[in-house]
């Protein structure tokens, strides 16, 4: 049957959601379509973070932040690429899409004390940009529960979601050596295992998975239907115009726009074999995004004359991650930075300060990578490290490690040698690269790369260590490594749009009827990752600028 609307949204992440649930309540019917069983996109795999300079939670503790900081900020780090127009816009309207989303929906934030992920360029600051979405209760989405996209699996625990804050995760750590913590813990698997009872899964879900339910439970509130299962074949066109989709359930009319919020391309192994360096070289690539961000909303542009370049260096958010047998794709969020572990590459030599940001350790990881486009690392620590804070998927004391050795995850030697050859390194280069860390480590200084030496790489490491909370010796055997590879949050490289989100033809003309939002628009951040938040604030900021767009609202809130 053929449906009309005004505004029609393809993708159910948060850029999406953030415009349907904008056009909405400026008065425009809107239907939203998600061609996979679930709905929440990549962003209820993710963090949940949003980087909004200027955010009245971020206020409290940075009081002094400016939006003139924030734009040079943004200049340095995007370079040739700076965008000023939609700096401009992203700055200006991102703490007031923030403050309408917690007035007018279900959508609440808290404020994080997360630095910029570079707080020693110009412009950076070291709190006060990044909010987090609030936890939630997903039960309230009732019979559409079943359908909000579940968390990656491989950074749960047993289905369990962490809180997103360093607290929580603590007390699963000392959960053997603290009372509290070991009743803090018994309470929340029991709270879990009631929830898996009830429901099939935990419903207390945090980060990513809160935003994606928050938005969704929106969306249902003001009756936006979200029909899942339900591809967008191609673009349907009227004298020049963009009117709708042809999905196999029928044609679907929008007389506002179409609005393509598909993901991008992270998922389409064509497309990223041409623009990865590593790929092209003939390494590989193991994204942990939705399989179905397989580039639709690009393919469908571009058959209408939509505009796309890969012209960014870093053409993708990198995420260094591993192969869990049998369980998928381990992104390496939180290990990286603490005390006692180095990264070598295939000479067995460090390459990198490993406390960076994952998409700063991701580059570093492909302008190392080896003949063959190999882009792989180690990742290496000793015992006492591995059993106080766990080393990939392999999780601390009391877990037992067999679980993960016996399965080949992660190689073990007795000596630093042993290791080496386990793992097909040079013997000498690994012992001499031990032995010339441990030397400054002792001291928990690191003269080769500095880590530790900014409050972004002190942020996740141990703050109980001392004196730097990154730096540790590797010293007593057995040792341990997994193998850390390439891959990505997502693309930055998109359509190329008009501020308000109107995709572009190669003259840079608007194609009449058509928008691109999130991952599907070319990233303001010019392929550089500059804090935690930088995918999904803009995605909301300029969703928020697409939905006031579509239903004709003007600068001053006006409609026109």
């Amino acid at each position: 049957m053929e449906r009309s609307y005004d505004v029609l949204v393809v993708g159910s992440g948060a850029g999406g959601l953030a415009t349907a649930i904008t056009a909405k309540k400026h008065g425009l019917s809107v239907l939203v379509i998600e061609k996979e069983p679930v709905f929440g996109g990549t962003t209820a795999f993710s963090g949940g973070v949003l980087w909004i300079p200027g955010n009245r939670h971020g206020r409290v503790n940075n009081p002094g932040d400016s939006r003139a900081a924030a734009r040079s900020y943004l200049q340095a780090e995007t370079g040739n690429f700076y965008q000023p127009e939609a700096v401009e816009a992203f700055l200006e309207a991102g703490p007031r899409m923030l403050d309408w989303f917690e007035r007018e929906t279900a959508v609440k934030f808290v404020p994080t004390l997360y630095p910029d992920y570079h707080p020693t360029v110009t412009g950076g600051v070291d709190v006060g940009r990044s909010v987090l979405a609030a936890p939630f209760d997903s039960s309230s989405l009732g019979p559409n529960l079943k359908r909000l996209r579940p968390p990656l699996s491989t950074i749960t625990f047993m289905g369990m979601m962490f809180n997103s804050s360093n607290a929580d995760i603590k007390h699963f750590f000392n959960a053997t050596k603290s009372l509290v913590s070991f009743g803090y813990v018994a309470k929340r698997l029991a709270a879990h295992a009631l929830e898996v009872a009830r429901h099939g899964r935990g419903v207390q879900v945090t980060s990513g998975n809160a935003l994606a339910a928050r938005l969704a439970q929106t969306c249902f509130d003001l009756g936006i239907e979200i029909q899942t299962d339900t591809p967008a074949l191609r673009l349907l066109q009227a004298d020049g115009r963009v009117t709708g989709v042809e999905t196999p359930k029928g044609a679907i009319t929008a007389s506002r726009g179409v609005v393509l919020a598909c993901g991008g391309y992270a998922q389409d192994l064509a497309r990223r074999a041409g623009v990865y360096a590593h790929l092209k070289a003939g390494g590989t690539h193991h994204s942990p995004v939705p399989s179905g961000n397989t580039g639709d909303g690009i393919r469908l542009a571009e058959a209408v004359g939509g505009s796309f370049d890969a012209e960014f260096a870093e053409p993708a958010a990198w995420m260094p991650v591993s192969l869990v047998p049998g369980q998928g794709v381990f992104p390496h969020l939180l290990d990286r930075y603490k005390p006692g572990m180095i990264a070598v590459g295939a000479d067995g030599h460090r390459f990198t300060n490993e406390s960076e940001s994952y998409h700063d350790v991701g580059a570093a990881m492909v302008a190392q990578r080896q003949a063959g486009g190999d882009a792989s690392c180690w990742l290496i620590c000793d015992h006492r490290t591995i059993r106080k804070y766990g080393l990939g998927h392999a999780k601390p004391a009391p877990m037992p490690l067999w679980l993960w050795t016996r399965n080949g995850y992660l190689k073990k030697g007795r000596t630093l040698a042993d290791l080496a050859r386990v793992c097909g390194l040079p013997a000498a280069g690994l012992v001499a690269t031990v032995a010339a860390y441990n030397r400054n480590a002792v001291q928990g200084r690191d003269p080769a790369f500095h880590r530790g030496e900014t409050s972004f790489n002190r942020y996740l490491a141990d703050p109980d260590h001392k004196p730097n909370p990154c730096v540790a010796p590797l010293e007593k055997g057995p040792f341990y490594a997994v193998k850390m590879e390439m891959g990505d949050l997502g693309t930055f490289d998109g359509l190329k749009t008009t501020v308000e989100g109107a995709v572009t033809d190669r003259a840079g003309t608007p194609i009449a009827g058509l928008f691109a939002v999130g991952n599907d628009r070319a990233s303001i951040m010019g392929g550089n990752y500059p804090g935690a938040g930088i995918t999904l604030g803009p995605a909301m900021t300029f969703g928020w600028i697409t939905g006031r767009h579509l239903a004709g609202i003007n600068e001053m809130g006006e409609q026109a």
